[in-house]
């Protein structure tokens, strides 16, 4: 039978489709009513969740604080609520005075205790774990919860609250194209590269299928060998700049993009960088350069040069674009050597912008030049 928790609570007038409430929960109640949703995927590869890993290190400091003898935390805790929450105002002329309402917050519980709870944590997961663990339980904590019944709004209130304090990049970036509207501009243009990278990641056609680490990846999985941020910031470099070669894919004016477009020229063109080089494919940075976040960087931007001089649309466009990149093969040491005029040996080489401009402009000068001479 189902369990109702019931608070004394503020309805605050802000958005009249997302009811928002503020109200206390003892110490002990919060694990009663509140899950974290962890980011992972399931076996389709859908993407489920969205919060980072706790910090152990963090949750023992704020317990430490809450177990102290003079306890003021006036931190709130942001909670998605379902909508199955029922607000009664009460009775009175003054109950409300056009900011607030004065009234009654009904939190179903689920009879069996180990069921999902009806409430998501949006912000304040490691305050959350603490506070489970205290010895104070009944300790009252601020509560903030807004109705959320989709994963989709809870997501884009995770990172709109989470601006002011920085997320990991690689959770930023695959939660983007998750969400209905991106928190901001910034964001909103690294939204279409992460989907891509997770085109990218999921097609079993693609050269990177499974070697992409992003923040759902189990850190055990030693098949992931590429940072997504390297390659998000290749993709949305090459589709900004108007001499990249995702560029023309877009029409700016129209609000439109081919992605099928897109997908066949990113499959085609990394297709033949596995080709040509394939002892440095599909290995860790520290073996290859060509799978850190340097050798990314520039073999994009070479892929600027190339694909003016191949059909990405045929159906030998991978064999193409190899033909293309063997002009710079003879000059590339992506797992053993030193680098010509560059002077660093392979494994010198970092992810830095010194050194990814240093190699992008040896690998265009060196492609432009062999192509100018036949080679």
């Amino acid at each position: 039978m189902e369990r109702t928790l019931e608070r004394r609570a503020l309805r605050i007038h802000q958005n009249d489709r997302i009811p928002l409430y503020v109200f206390a929960l003892a110490a002990q109640e919060i694990d009663l009513v509140a899950d974290v949703a962890r980011i992972s995927r399931d076996e389709a590869g859908k993407l489920i969740g969205y919060q980072r890993p706790e910090t152990r290190q963090h949750v023992k400091q704020i317990l430490a604080y809450l177990d102290s003898d003079d306890v003021l935390f006036p931190n709130a805790l942001i909670l998605a609520l379902p909508d199955t929450v029922r607000f009664r105002s009460s009775r009175g002329p003054s109950t409300t005075d056009g900011l607030a309402t004065a009234g009654t917050l009904d939190i179903p519980l689920p009879a069996d205790p180990n069921a999902p709870r009806p409430a998501w944590i949006v912000d304040g997961q490691q305050r959350s774990l603490a506070l489970a663990q205290t010895r104070h339980k009944q300790l009252p904590v601020l509560v903030a919860g807004f109705v959320a019944p989709s994963l989709e709004l809870q997501r884009d209130q995770f990172l709109r609250v989470n601006t002011v304090k920085p997320l990991p990049g690689n959770l930023v970036t695959e939660l983007l194209p998750e969400i209905v509207e991106a928190p901001s501009p910034r964001l909103s243009a690294r939204r279409l590269p992460s989907a891509l990278v997770d085109m990218l990641n999921h097609d079993p056609v693609s050269p990177f299928h499974g070697l992409i680490k992003r923040a759902s990846t189990d850190a055990a999985d030693r098949h992931t060998v590429v940072k997504d941020n390297s390659l998000i910031e290749a993709l949305r470099e090459s589709l900004e700049s108007p001499s990249g070669a995702l560029f023309p894919y877009r029409n700016y004016s129209a609000g439109t993009t081919d992605t099928e477009g897109i997908r066949s020229l990113l499959v085609a063109y990394w297709g033949a960088v596995h080709d040509v080089f394939p002892d440095a494919w599909g290995v860790p940075p520290t073996s290859s350069r060509l799978m850190g976040g340097v050798g990314i960087r520039a073999m994009s931007r070479v892929m600027d040069r190339v694909v003016a001089h191949i059909d990405a649309r045929a159906d030998d466009a991978r064999a193409q674009a190899a033909r293309e990149l063997g002009r710079i093969a003879p000059y590339c040491r992506w797992t053993d050597g030193t680098w010509e005029e560059i002077g660093l040996r392979w494994d010198e080489l970092q992810n830095v912008p010194r050194h990814i401009s240093a190699l992008s402009n040896y690998l265009v000068r060196s492609y432009v030049q062999a192509r100018s001479a036949g080679l």
